[in-house]
């Protein structure tokens, strides 16, 4: 009996460690498949062998062979003789790079990473289905299939993308499957749609409704106007005030007659967009540039992330030829150019989500109360996919504004979201939409004719399209459907049951702003206000500060013979207008005059302080990597604007969600209405004063308590002041795995720029993609991103564009004419055949 105890234990100890090692335990994942020689990560490596230079590969679906070309950045330059296989062999290129990436994002859009990831992201899941993205991807793939030219798309790219999933086993799963222990699933054309609402909730998701509202109630119309006013203080929109009207204007809806009081709010916000999350185009007419040819750029500025968010590709077909970036997962190309015309994207940030206040008839919340009248609510029932756990229902009910994000107190996951409002977005809505047929046209656009039949039908996110082109026009239109609105519609939260509050219809495609070849020979955008006060419609009142537009225009204006060299030093251009306006007038009232030093004392001149006074002294406001001035000026004023709003808009002092005024606003009244020497600031600003006190602040205490604070919190991190307090130390670039996994991103990145210059590099978010394009003959392009054409963690071609970007250099783009031109930067040829 014991003779067969050890051989029984051991047999026992080797199906318990097997049954552990392939079964995940928490979140850990099966370590036995994913550490196997055979088919573990492992097998992820990749060598020259994996990408040969010559290669036939035997693709069903296809109708003819189709040629594609590689360069050294591994970009495809794919060559096909019909639509259907020049799509579908852009879906199984982009797959082959980007699967992992491409099918991860439009599960995060349709609320499915329950299914990979378990409980813990359930609230999550939730949360994009009540918020309607799955609602408005299926209203809006409905819209393209019906048409011929978007459905051969997305049915061919889709296809192709299936092509490769299907080649694919265990063992040759991209490396975060076998991480997160689960398998790819066939795509679909919602899939692709999926990708555009999530791109719209990125770049149209941000609401001050609520916000705005419990201002509103605690300081009345006249303080909230004169602190949230509708256009800033300074301001230079994209369409200048002035430029003519080409078209009669529709009546503005009338407001309604009785002001709504909505219900103030203490939620606190959580996992919005970001704020900072914007882009820079800009276009110079031929008669400024040195070949008499228009130029344009542009850099979309957005989370920075690993896959990078952007994927390069040629397009050949029969009636195009057109080169530029794609979301991996979106067929045709989103930014780019073709031999004729140039065109790019930044965000608009109109008011496009509304909501609505609405009182239901009972508990059961199966009525609610609308033009005097009480009105059946749509339930709709989502199944959520739990893995290791039961599928989990949730009922989420629909109005004829839309979505009752969340319709009783909870936990909530997105805790800003008012509870029993209804949404109202555009996102959500579809007739007449059809943004990739607006894509595919714009890569077969040959002159100013085609631009403007191109985005007749681009509808979500609102997005500012510069366009140029060979024969010399420049152009740009803040384009998308945009509700026609009274003014300040939306601004504050709104009475569902008032209809007078519903939307009324739609500002007209061909009334929004645009201009066409200015005579100061230059078009642009910043993410600032779209027009002037003299456009007749409200687009909306919260957009970003004027700094960037400003900059760029004023660069703009001085350049004569530019080249496309010219424009990329302008994209990465360091200069913080914020602090050329306010480090001078903050010093000076810190320091003071001999005559006003009855008033306050100064820091003794061989203290930190006094040092780094003489540090911002002597800054050029240039936020270079190594700039120290440019770390003690923003924690300064960050820390500036805190004393100045936190007592009256803050959470702990009010007890309800607000904001603070926008810097525009908040600079005002600094530099204006707070005071000054001669009466020892005693005639400033209400807002001044720190009502949380007894005694009374002026604006030289708020800068002296904000500056001390900045040293000590700058002393505590790096230490004494020194070259450790360099800019690019403070700012912190990190460009992070899309999944978050450790030590697959890059940390710290040694660079410059600021979110407020035109290198508008932030902690986490900056330039994507940047593009520059000389429209003369022939055209030339040059484009970087952070990061690499592959998805693959083991591949050089994973980021190796970084270095390029981080230190503000171009690609010049190989942009083919025929599919056996030399170039001496091709390095592959496969031929893909039916």
């Amino acid at each position: 009996m014991l003779r067969w105890l050890k051989p029984t234990l051991a047999l026992l100890v080797a199906v318990v460690l097997a049954w552990v090692l392939n079964t995940p335990q928490g979140q850990v994942p099966p370590l036995g498949r994913l550490l196997s020689p055979y088919s573990g990560f492992w097998q992820n490596g990749e060598t020259a062998a994996d990408f040969p230079a010559q290669q036939t590969l035997r693709l069903p679906g296809l109708h003819q062979t189709v040629r594609v070309r590689f360069d050294d950045r591994r970009v495809p330059h794919i060559f096909a003789d019909n639509d259907h296989d020049l799509y579908y062999a852009q879906g199984y290129l982009t797959a082959r790079d980007r699967l992992w990436q491409m099918e991860f994002m439009t599960r995060v859009a349709a609320g499915r990473i329950s299914e990979v990831v378990g409980e813990r992201a359930l609230e999550y899941d939730r949360f994009q289905r009540r918020m309607g993205l799955p609602f408005g991807a299926e209203n809006s793939l409905r819209e393209m299939l019906k048409n011929d030219t978007t459905r051969l798309v997305l049915e061919s790219y889709a296809a192709g993308v299936n092509a490769y999933i299907s080649q694919l086993t265990p063992k040759t799963y991209p490396f975060e499957y076998k991480l997160l222990d689960y398998a790819p699933e066939p795509w679909a054309p919602i899939k692709s749609a999926l990708l555009l609402k999530l791109m719209a909730w990125d770049l149209s998701g941000r609401s001050d409704d609520l916000r705005l509202s419990n201002i509103l109630g605690k300081y009345g119309p006249e303080v909230t106007r004169d602190l949230f006013p509708n256009f800033p203080f300074r301001a230079d929109p994209v369409v200048p005030d002035g430029a003519p009207l080409d078209f009669q204007p529709l009546p503005v809806p009338p407001a309604s007659p009785v002001p709504f009081a909505a219900a103030v709010s203490g939620l606190v916000p959580s996992r919005e967009p970001d704020a900072e999350l914007g882009s820079n185009n800009f276009a110079l007419a031929g008669s400024r540039t040195a070949s008499g040819r228009p130029l344009l750029a542009n850099d979309p500025h957005l989370q920075l992330n690993l896959p990078s968010i952007w994927y390069q590709v040629q397009l050949h077909g029969p009636t195009q030829n057109v080169y530029g970036v794609t979301i991996p997962g979106a067929p045709a190309v989103i930014i780019g150019f073709n031999q004729d015309v140039a065109w790019g994207v930044t965000n608009v940030g109109g008011d496009v989500l509304d909501w609505y206040q609405l009182k239901f008839k009972d508990a059961s919340r199966r009525e609610y109360w609308h033009a005097g009248r009480w009105k059946p609510v749509r339930r709709v029932v989502e199944r959520i996919a739990v893995r290791g756990r039961p599928d989990r229902l949730d009922t989420v009910l629909y109005t004829h504004h839309g979505p009752v994000v969340y319709d009783q107190n909870e936990p909530v996951f997105n805790q800003q979201t008012p509870v029993r409002h209804a949404l109202r977005w555009t996102a959500h809505e579809a007739a007449g939409a059809n943004e990739v047929l607006a894509f595919v046209k714009l890569n077969h656009a040959r002159n100013y004719q085609d631009y403007n039949r191109a985005l007749r039908t681009y509808a979500s996110p609102a997005q500012n399209f510069i366009f140029a082109s060979r024969t010399g026009d420049v152009a740009i239109r803040p384009n998308g459907r945009f509700p026609l609105k009274y003014a300040e519609q939306g601004k504050f939260i709104l009475d569902g049951s008032d209809p007078k509050q519903d939307w009324q219809g739609w500002i007209p495609m061909s009334q929004t702003p645009r201009v066409l070849n200015p005579a100061r020979g230059y078009v642009s955008s910043a993410n600032q206000h779209s027009a002037g006060p003299g456009y007749p419609y409200y687009l909306g009142w919260d957009y970003a500060p004027w700094d960037r537009a400003h900059r760029i225009n004023e660069q703009l204006a001085h350049m004569r013979r530019a080249t496309a060299d010219t424009l990329r030093v302008l994209q990465n251009d360091d200069l913080g207008l914020n602090a050329q306006l306010m480090l001078p007038w903050m010093l000076f009232t810190l320091e003071g005059t001999k005559e006003s030093s009855d008033c306050y004392s100064y820091p003794p001149p061989h203290s930190p302080v006094s040092a780094a006074m003489r540090v911002l002294a002597r800054w050029k406001f240039h936020y270079t990597a190594d700039a120290v001035g440019a770390t003690i000026f923003e924690l300064w004023y960050q820390q500036l604007t805190k004393a100045l709003w936190e007592d009256n808009f803050g959470k702990q002092a009010t007890g309800l969600e607000m904001r603070y005024p926008s810097r525009d606003r908040t600079n005002q009244l600094l530099l204006y209405q707070s005071g000054d020497y001669s009466d020892c600031f005693k005639k400033a600003s209400f807002w001044v004063d720190d009502r949380r006190t007894a005694q009374r602040e002026t604006v030289h205490d708020l800068l002296t308590t904000s500056l001390q604070f900045a040293m000590d919190s700058l002393t505590r991190k790096f230490g004494p002041l020194g070259p450790k307090w360099a800019w690019a130390h403070q700012k912190s670039t990190d460009i992070n795995h899309l999944a978050q996994l450790p030590g697959f991103g890059h940390q710290d990145v040694w660079s410059g720029g600021s979110p407020g210059s035109v290198n508008a590099t932030g902690a986490r978010n900056g330039p994507s993609w940047r593009m520059v394009v000389d429209l003369s003959t022939p055209v030339r392009a040059y484009g970087i991103f952070p990061g690499g054409q592959s998805g693959n963690p083991a591949s050089r071609y994973y980021d190796d564009m970084l270095e390029s970007w981080r230190t503000g250099q171009l690609d010049e783009l190989v942009f083919l004419q025929a599919a056996d031109e030399n170039h001496p930067r091709l390095q592959a040829a496969w031929r893909l055949e039916k």
